[in-house]
């Protein structure tokens, strides 16, 4: 969840869209010849023995006048330089056009009542819509359209209550990871006064009873006056019920664990209002412990029930799914890396009385939702979805027949009825809802976007390479069809590797204007990610870690041997664990690519658990405090292998000033770094950094600033790789 899950969040967006800091910068400066200043501090941390300099320490100090300064000159320097590009103009006129179609979000239902979302098109916030029934007239329910003047205030989740009247919806602002939840009247769509603060990385569940609910929230952070940013760490998560019409403060502390401050602390709600469900994890790690409350009467739940133990050791992931009286569906990786489904008894819950309904596959199980009284299973091979029907004992009903090559990216349906929904998308298929009956096996689109663009003019082919060590790695590749492949065709190289998160095939606007142009999108999978299970995901952390940018680096070099591009017609990109993947891999490749995106990046590997959330991530990374973590992490930690003198690609770093996940110093210091250490010249291969002054990690980003964000970074590559801009359609 934290760099990885919530790395979900971003997924592609991060590819070639993020924040913006248009709002922020002063109006068309003439573009400056020198970098603006940036004093080199005197600062060394002693690291087991060895001294490391930190000569850029004081740009984590985000307030102080001295990082205030140098932000409002990197970006007068920055836009500065955008403003003189003439296929800017080009780009944001045809990325508005096509993103300017409708999107709706999957349905999903409760008390009767259909619910979903929905985008007209160039509105900067989905709204959420309620319907009474499938041929009924929607009507708007919570608009967050109107809640910010700049559309930065996003709807990040909406749970509607058993009975259909309630929608419990959380909202956030600028970026920012927290959450505030309110509670609207479905009937009145009026709000109630319930006001539910400082949600973080938390599970959510109705009691059946309609009352009430469970979530995880932190103690009141420290806020940082006139700013409203929130850095400080994030320790003891607790799980709390709060009962409708109370006040936050008499919540009911249902689970924390003091002795462990770090651990991550998630609860849920069987459908039937049986059970709560407890997850707790130590870090970004996939292997977490399992506990239950009995509710017991679903109509009258005690919630102050015993909190039991069902899984106290560590090792594997374990995941409700759903329950039948007492027993208990579990998702997970025990004994089975790929994942399988079990059956725990909670009246024998032994390990030795286990039983395994659908087992491991060679295809990794990503998801399973109980639906008609089946399993629906979604399962990935080579990082591409299929789904699947399983009977309740575990005997299979047959396949579900999809598109082609893409990702199923979510399942919506109920225990209790045999209707159900689930999305698909692909690189030229704009994310479509299919409805489903899971008795009969048949079904069709039920909801297909109207996109300004022909999908079928364009091909995606999937190709393996392998790596420096000889591992057989996929990779996508897609472009216009009848493409000439000369090795001259700019190609955009987009990868995360990392936190067990899987790249699938999705769609992009952003990317299809990219191969509008004329470029190809190439997708490899590299190691670190859940493409292939637990092994896949081991072999790209900690000491391991150079196994992903060995990987990154194969998949260009594989895309140069087979005639595709060339060095001086790449651009590396990747966000977030993938920002640190791009920085890392041009410093040790500086002559790799021509440009390069390293968007909101964990880039000082030796700070990175000192802030916010980053202490989850040691289990992917390892930790400096630890001698063997240190070697390892300053050997590649971008902050700190700058080459010195080298001549780089031209960079556009980004992130933003609200990024409470990511600290903005990760990003401030790496591009002081290449500014100062670098042999480029500013014009011709600029480092250049994009600081969004009122933006976060990544999601809830506002329409018009993903159009400008998408609008300057392609603009930016075409510049250096000689290409005219989009093509007329």
């Amino acid at each position: 969840m934290f760099c990885g899950t919530l790395f979900v969040i971003v997924r592609h967006l991060l590819s070639l869209v993020l924040s913006t800091a248009v709002s922020a910068a002063p109006s068309t400066p003439a573009f400056s010849s020198r970098y603006p200043a940036a004093p080199r501090g005197d600062h060394v941390d002693v690291y087991h023995g060895t001294k490391i300099a930190d000569p850029y320490r004081w740009l984590e100090d985000l307030d102080s006048p001295q990082t205030t300064a140098w932000v409002t000159a990197q970006n007068r320097l920055t836009f500065g330089f955008l403003e003189t590009l003439p296929q800017r103009a080009t780009f944001r006129e045809r990325l508005t056009t096509l993103w300017n179609y409708p999107r709706t979000g999957l349905p999903f239902k409760e008390g009767g009542r259909y619910f979903f979302s929905k985008n007209s098109g160039l509105q900067n916030q989905a709204v959420f819509f309620v319907q009474e029934n499938l041929g009924g007239e929607p009507r708007v329910l919570i608009d967050p359209n109107g809640l910010s003047q700049d559309g930065t205030v996003a709807l990040t989740a909406t749970h509607a209550s058993p009975d259909g009247k309630l929608v419990a919806y959380g909202t956030a602002a600028a970026g920012s990871d927290w959450n505030e939840y309110r509670i609207r009247s479905v009937d009145s769509g009026r709000d109630l006064g319930d006001v539910i603060k400082w949600v973080k990385f938390s599970g959510f569940g109705w009691t059946k009873d309609s009352r009430g609910f469970f979530y995880s929230r932190y103690a009141t952070p420290e806020i940082e006056a006139g700013t409203g940013r929130t850095f400080g760490k994030l320790e003891n998560q607790r799980l709390y019920y709060h009962r409708l019409g109370t006040s936050q403060d008499e919540d009911r502390l249902i689970h924390g664990i003091p002795s462990e401050p770090k651990w991550m602390i998630r609860g849920r709600t069987t459908e039937d209002g049986r059970f709560l469900a407890i997850t707790t994890s130590r870090s970004s790690a996939t292997e977490n412990l399992l506990s239950y409350v009995d509710l017991e009467e679903p109509a009258a739940p005690r919630i102050g029930a015993l909190v039991r133990p069902l899984v106290a050791e560590w090792g594997a992931t374990y995941d409700v799914i759903g329950n039948d009286g007492p027993v208990l569906f579990v998702l997970t990786s025990d004994g089975a890396p790929r994942r399988r489904l079990v059956a725990i008894d909670i009246r024998a819950p032994e390990r030795a009385n286990w039983k395994t309904l659908v087992p491991e596959g060679d295809d990794v199980i990503d998801s399973i939702e109980i639906i008609g009284g089946r399993f629906v299973v979604n399962t990935m091979h080579d990082a591409s979805s299929r789904l699947a029907v399983f009977a309740k004992d575990g005997t299979p009903r047959g396949a579900i027949a999809l598109p082609g090559i893409g990702t199923v990216g979510s399942v919506s349906g109920r225990e209790d009825e045999n209707e159900f929904f689930y999305s698909f998308t692909s690189f030229a298929m704009p994310t479509t809802s299919f409805r489903h009956d899971v008795a009969t096996n048949r079904g069709g689109v039920f909801v297909a976007p109207p996109v300004a663009f022909k999908p079928s003019d364009y091909e995606t082919k999937q190709v393996f390479f392998h790596s420096k060590d000889g591992t057989r790695v996929p990779m996508f590749i897609t472009h216009r069809k009848g493409l000439k492949l000369d090795g001259k065709t700019p190609t955009l190289l987009y990868a995360y590797g990392g936190f067990n998160h899987s790249m699938t095939p999705a769609f992009s606007v952003a990317n299809l204007v990219w191969m509008e142009a004329g470029g190809i999108y190439a997708l490899p999978n590299l190691r670190g990610g859940g493409e292939y299970g637990r092994a896949w995901h081991e072999a790209g952390t900690k000491e391991r870690k150079q196994n992903v940018f060995d990987d990154f680096i194969a998949a260009a070099e594989w895309l140069f041997t087979n005639g595709y591009t060339s060095p001086e017609k790449l651009v590396l990109s990747g966000g977030s664990n993938g920002g640190l993947l791009v920085g890392a891999v041009v410093n040790q490749r500086p002559d790799l690519c021509r440009v390069a995106w390293p968007a909101v990046g964990v880039m000082d590997m030796l700070r990175f658990h000192k802030f916010t959330i980053g202490y989850a991530w040691t289990s992917d990374y390892g930790s400096s405090d630890d001698a063997t973590g240190f070697k390892y992490l300053s050997a590649y930690s971008p902050v700190h292998t700058v080459k010195t003198g080298a001549k780089y690609p031209a960079v556009l770093v980004t992130t933003g000033d609200h990024d409470d996940r990511v600290h903005p110093a990760h990003s401030f210091k790496y591009a002081a770094t290449l500014q100062a250490s670098v042999a480029n010249d500013l014009p011709g291969r600029p480092a250049l950094i994009r600081i969004e002054t009122n933006a976060g990690h990544g999601a809830g980003k506002p329409t018009s600033k993903l159009i400008e964000e998408s609008a300057d970074k392609l603009a930016f590559a075409a510049h250096f790789l000689g290409m005219a801009g989009p093509a007329k359609p």
